[in-house]
Formats: C-alpha cells, sequence, structure tokens
C-alpha cells in the first residue's frame, strides 16, 4: 500500500530538471522552476529530498527509461512506496507504486 503522503510529496529531482532544462535553453521549454517549486509548496506539497538510498536504487532499475531524471523519480518511488503519476509511457512500464494517467 502507498504511503499516505503519497498525494502530497514532490520529488525534488524534478523542479532541478526543470531549473537545468531552462538553463540549457530548451527553446519549448518554458517552465520557470522557482515558481513550479513555489506553486507546487503553495498547494500543500511537501518536498521528498534525494537520498543515497534512492540513488543505489537506480542500479536496480530495468533500462526501459534512459532519462536519469525519471529514474531517479521512479527509484524514489519505489524505495518510499510513493506512488508516482506519470503521462510518460516508459516510466509506466515499471513495476512498483507507479500510475499512468
Amino acid at each position: 500500500m502507498a504511503s499516505s503522503c503519497a498525494a502530497t510529496s514532490a520529488g525534488s529531482a524534478r523542479p532541478g530538471e526543470v531549473a537545468i532544462k531552462s538553463a540549457l535553453g530548451w527553446e519549448y521549454f518554458v517552465v520557470v522552476a522557482r515558481l513550479l517549486r513555489r506553486g507546487l509548496l503553495d498547494n500543500g506539497y511537501g518536498e521528498l529530498p534525494v537520498a543515497s538510498e534512492h540513488a543505489v536504487a537506480i542500479d536496480g532499475l530495468p533500462p526501459i527509461h534512459k532519462n536519469p531524471f525519471d529514474r531517479l523519480l521512479i527509484a524514489q518511488s519505489m524505495v518510499e512506496g510513493i506512488v508516482l503519476l506519470t503521462a510518460d509511457s516508459l516510466v509506466g512500464q515499471y513495476p512498483g507504486p507507479i500510475r499512468k494517467f
């Protein structure tokens, strides 16, 4: 069963990914990391910091998805037992508390 904080946690990796893509100047990427973080916090989401246990869990993941940020979110979800909601069909192929919408 998923943790009770599943609906209120946001991985710190996602705003980090947003910041990196924004800094790289991706033409079609218009999300501001600072605003994303503030919006999540203002709407009751807590941060889920990246722990070494999460990083170690990445090593055991099958090579379905190559994106390191997504693999980190998958590992966090599995380690913490928190449901990861995704629209990414590759992420949705992983076992564990992952739900594709």
